[in-house]
C-alpha cells in the first residue's frame, strides 16, 4: 500500500489540476498528464479521485476556499461602500496576481451549458453573491447609498465589473480587449482600482433625480 500523501502534495496536485482545467477546459484536461505535473502516478491520482468530474469539482472547491479566505476579512468589515469595494478590488487583484491559473480556470467553467452551467454557477457564484446582496442592503438602510435602487441586482452589476477585472487581468482575450481600451498602455492596477472606484462612486450615490442631462430630458 502506497504512503500518504501530505497535505502539501494533496494542495500541488490540485494546483496542478487547475493549471490544466484553466489551460484546456474540463473535457480537454488530461489526468495522465495531470499526474506527471504533479510528479505521482495516475494511479495515485485515481486512489484520491474516482474520476476527472470528482477531480475537477474538488480542484474548484480548494480554489473557491482560497477566495474565499482572502475575502473573509473583507467582507467582515462595517465600512462605507466605497471603502468596502476599495478592500475587495485590491484583494481580488492581488488573488490574480498570485493565482492567475484560478481564475482562468472561472473563465473556462462560463463556456459549459445546461445543468452543469446551473451547478457550477451556484457553487461559484453563491458566497459573492449573499456577501455583496447583503453588504449593498446594510448600506442602503443605514442611509448611505441611493435608495432607487434594487440591492440584489446593484449586486450583480458590482459582480459583474469585478469579474470582468479579473479576466481583464488573466486572459488573454480580456487581456487584448483592455489594451483596446487603454491605447496599449501596460496594466497597472493601481490606476484600475482608482478609475473604477470613481465609477461605482457615481452608480451608488446619485439618485435618478440628480442627474441634470444637457439636453433637459
Amino acid at each position: 500500500m502506497g504512503k500518504k500523501l501530505t497535505e502539501e502534495q494533496q494542495k500541488q496536485i490540485l494546483e496542478a489540476g487547475i493549471e490544466a482545467f484553466a489551460e484546456h477546459g474540463l473535457h480537454g484536461a488530461n489526468m495522465a498528464a495531470i499526474a506527471r505535473s504533479a510528479q505521482i502516478s495516475v494511479g495515485v491520482l485515481y486512489k484520491y479521485y474516482a474520476n476527472k468530474e470528482d477531480f475537477f469539482h474538488a480542484c474548484l472547491h480548494h480554489s473557491l476556499s482560497a477566495l474565499e479566505e482572502v475575502l473573509a476579512t473583507v467582507t467582515a468589515q462595517k465600512t462605507k461602500l466605497l471603502h468596502y469595494a476599495s478592500s475587495i478590488i485590491h484583494t481580488l487583484g492581488e488573488f490574480c496576481r498570485d493565482h492567475p491559473s484560478h481564475i482562468r480556470m472561472y473563465h473556462q467553467i462560463t463556456t459549459v451549458s445546461g445543468d452543469q452551467a446551473r451547478q457550477l454557477a451556484e457553487e461559484i457564484e453563491a458566497v459573492t453573491a449573499r456577501l455583496y446582496t447583503a453588504y449593498i442592503a446594510r448600506a442602503q438602510a443605514q442611509g448611505d447609498l441611493r435608495q432607487d435602487m434594487d440591492p440584489r441586482l446593484f449586486a450583480f452589476f458590482f459582480d459583474n465589473l469585478l469579474m470582468m477585472l479579473q479576466f481583464s487581468g488573466c486572459c488573454d482575450y480580456y487581456q487584448a480587449r483592455m489594451a483596446l481600451y487603454q491605447d496599449g498602455q501596460p496594466w497597472d492596477a493601481s490606476y484600475m482600482e482608482t478609475e473604477l472606484l470613481k465609477f461605482l462612486e457615481s452608480a451608488f450615490t446619485w439618485e435618478r433625480t440628480d442627474i441634470i442631462h444637457r439636453d433637459g430630458q
